[in-house]
C-alpha cells in the first residue's frame, strides 16, 4: 500500500535514511524540517535529501507550517527533536519547547488533519539506568549509583547491601527512570502520541532507539551520538574524550537498520499501540567502541582520554533487549558493527568537522554538571 508520509525532522541524520527506505518501498515522502545550524550547519537543505522527497522548511512548533505540511498526508513519522542529554540539562526551555510543545502542536493539528498512523521516535534514555540483577538473581529496575567518595569507589550501582549489580538487557517493561530533561521530553512525546492517537481514531507507535550510528551524522554537533563525537575528535587528530572509566556499556545500532524499523512500524498492523526497543542486541564498552573506530579510521596512534568524571544525567549501563520487536515486527538488526564502522569511517574521511567537544565540556562544567 503506497502512502504519502510526512517525516518531521526528516532532513536529519536518521530522517534521511528513513526517507530513502520509504521511497524504496514505493511511498511518497514529504519532509518538514527547520534545518537548524547546530545539526545541519549552514547548508542549502534542498541538497540534503533524495530529489524525490518534498522538502518543506518549517518549525514543528509553527501550527500553520505543520497544518500545511499535513495536507494530503496519509501517515506521519515524527523525528523532529532536540537531541542530547547533556545540553538538555541547561537548555531546558529550548528542549522542552521543541520536543514536547512541538509534539503537542503536531498532534493538535492532526485533530483537523487525521492520519492513519503516527510513528514517534523515542529513546532508550527514558529507562535511566538499564535493567540489572542482584546477587540473589532478582531484577532491579531502579538501580542507584552512590556518589563517588574516592578513587577506589565503584562507578557501578550496588544493591542495598553494597553488593554489585549485574547489568542485563533492558526490555520495554522496565519502568522509566527519567534522569535528564531529554529523557523526560522523550517520555512525554511517547505518551502524547498514544493518548492523542487513541482519542482521535488514529494508530500510534513509538520506537525507543538505542545509540544510532552511521554515515551522515552531525560531526560538528558536540551533543549528538557518541560515535559522531569520537569521529570528529579523531578526524581533527584529537583524543576521544570518555567520561567515567570507559567501561560503561551501550548498544550501537546502524542507521539503515533503524530506517527499516521505522518503515516496518509504519506498515505492519501488529505494530499498532506498541512501544518497541530498536537496538542491535549487542553491548559494548565505550572504550572498546572508541578504539574500534580509531582502527577503522586508521588512527590507532590516538588513544582515548579517560576523563574520570561523570556528567549529571548520564547512566552507567543500558543495552537493548529486542525480543518484543523481533516477535511482533520480525525486526532484527542486520548490519555487522565492524562493517558499519568502516562505512562511517569512509564517509568521515571525506568530511570536515569543527571540534566543539572542549567547548561543550566547558559549558557543562561551568554549570556544575560534571563531577
Amino acid at each position: 500500500m503506497s502512502e504519502t508520509v510526512l517525516i518531521t525532522g526528516g532532513a536529519g541524520f536518521i530522517g534521511r535514511f528513513v526517507s530513502e527506505e520509504l521511497l524504496r518501498r514505493g511511498h511518497r515522502v514529504r519532509v518538514l524540517d527547520s534545518l537548524i545550524e547546530q545539526v545541519h550547519g549552514v547548508v542549502d537543505g534542498s541538497t540534503m535529501l533524495n530529489k524525490e522527497a518534498e522538502l518543506v522548511r518549517g518549525d514543528v512548533r509553527d501550527g500553520e507550517a505543520v497544518a500545511q505540511a499535513l495536507k494530503g498526508v496519509d501517515s506521519v513519522i515524527h523525528l523532529a527533536a532536540e537531541v542530547g542529554v547533556g545540553q538538555s540539562m541547561y537548555a531546558v526551555e529550548r528542549y522542552t519547547s521543541v520536543n514536547d510543545v512541538g509534539t503537542a502542536v503536531l498532534t493538535e493539528k492532526l485533530i483537523d488533519h487525521p492520519v492513519r498512523r503516527i510513528v514517534t521516535a523515542s529513546s532508550m534514555s527514558i529507562y535511566g539506568e538499564g535493567l540489572y540483577r542482584d546477587a540473589d538473581g532478582e531484577f532491579v529496575q531502579h538501580a542507584v549509583r552512590l556518589p563517588r567518595v574516592g578513587a577506589n569507589t565503584s562507578w557501578d550501582p550496588v544493591d542495598g547491601k553494597g553488593r554489585p549489580l549485574m547489568p542485563v538487557a533492558t526490555p520495554e517493561w522496565k519502568q522509566p527512570n527519567l534522569a535528564s530533561i531529554y529523557a523526560l521530553n522523550k517520555y512525554v512525546q511517547e505518551r502524547t502520541t498514544h493518548i492523542m492517537a487513541e482519542a482521535y481514531g488514529m494508530e500510534g507507535v513509538c520506537l525507543r532507539l538505542f545509540n544510532v550510528y552511521g554515515p551522515g551524522q552531525a560531526l560538528s554537533n558536540p551533543y549528538t551520538g557518541v560515535l559522531a563525537i569520537f569521529a570528529s575528535r579523531l578526524l581533527n587528530g584529537q583524543k576521544p574524550m570518555i567520561f567515567e572509566d570507559g567501561e560503561q556499556r551501550r548498544d550501537f545500532v546502524y542507521v539503515g537498520d533503524v530506517a527499516r524499523a521505522f518503515a516496518d512500524a509504519l506498515e505492519l498492523p501488529q505494530a499498532v499501540g506498541g512501544v518497541f526497543n530498536v537496538g542491535s542486541g549487542r553491548d559494548r564498552s565505550v572504550t572498546e567502541v572508541a578504539q574500534s573506530l580509531a582502527r577503522a579510521m586508521n588512527r590507532n596512534d590516538i588513544e582515548p582520554e579517560i576523563v574520570g568524571k561523570t556528567r549529571i544525567g548520564d547512566i552507567r549501563h543500558c543495552f537493548c533487549d529486542g525480543t518484543l520487536a523481533a516477535d511482533r515486527l520480525g525486526f532484527r538488526a542486520e548490519k555487522d558493527f565492524e562493517e558499519g564502522l568502516a562505512e562511517l569511517a569512509g564517509w568521515v574521511a571525506e568530511q570536515e568537522a569543527v571540534d566543539r567537544v572542549e567547548q561543550a565540556r566547558g559549558e557543562l562544567e561551568a554549570r556544575g554538571l560534571v563531577a
